[in-house]
């Protein structure tokens, strides 16, 4: 399947909502295995490295055999991983219901996601479709997998940590600056590159 924007589409839809001008997203796309894409990234953050305070990889288990070599260099080479088992729309699911039955494509995948978001298109994602509920996907993904086991259990998402660290609570869910008096993070830049 040709790369996508989803994952950049609704990170920085995410950003955008929140009104979070403390927080810069920068998305590098990099069509590769989820090990060369580590690589890619640690490159990226000795080129760059003033200019980040974190590097996240943003990539589906899918159908590789290098994801649990590519965890385990993200560890310890201290870039940040956002994994989804399968997909990203396992997450995108959670914005609307609980779901925590093994998937074994994003196909198996898509019927529920329509019921939900007739109109989706992996290659459009309009984050409005999302903006409501990512407080609950955060909540409901954390049930599903150990924060950094999310490779090994089907299916799960690491999505939440990294939309955490754009929203600036780690707690927890936290209200859009517009709905709150929260006035989001003081500081901070998060780049991820998929």
């Amino acid at each position: 399947m040709p790369s996508s924007n989803t994952e950049k589409d609704y990170l920085q839809g995410l950003k955008d909502h929140l009104e979070t001008p403390a927080v810069t997203v920068r998305f590098k796309p990099k069509v590769c295995s989820p090990s060369q894409l580590v690589d890619f990234a640690i490159a990226e953050r000795a080129r760059q490295a003033e200019e980040f305070d974190q590097v996240w990889c943003v990539f589906d288990v899918d159908q590789y055999p290098d994801v649990a070599t590519a965890v385990a260099k993200a560890r310890r080479e201290d870039v940040e991983i956002a994994l989804s088992n399968p997909c990203f729309e396992i997450w995108l699911i959670l914005h609307f219901v609980a779901h925590t039955a093994p998937a074994d494509t994003y196909k198996a995948l898509l019927p529920m996601l329509k019921k939900h978001v007739k109109s989706y298109d992996k290659t459009r994602l309009n984050f409005k479709d999302y903006r409501d509920g990512w407080p609950d996907a955060v909540g409901r993904a954390r049930g599903l997998a150990s924060a950094g086991q999310e490779h090994r259990h089907n299916p799960s998402t690491g999505v939440w940590r990294l939309v955490q660290e754009i929203t600036g609570d780690r707690s927890g869910p936290v209200c859009p600056r517009n709905a709150g008096d929260r006035a989001g993070p003081t500081a901070g830049a998060v780049s991820w590159v998929r």
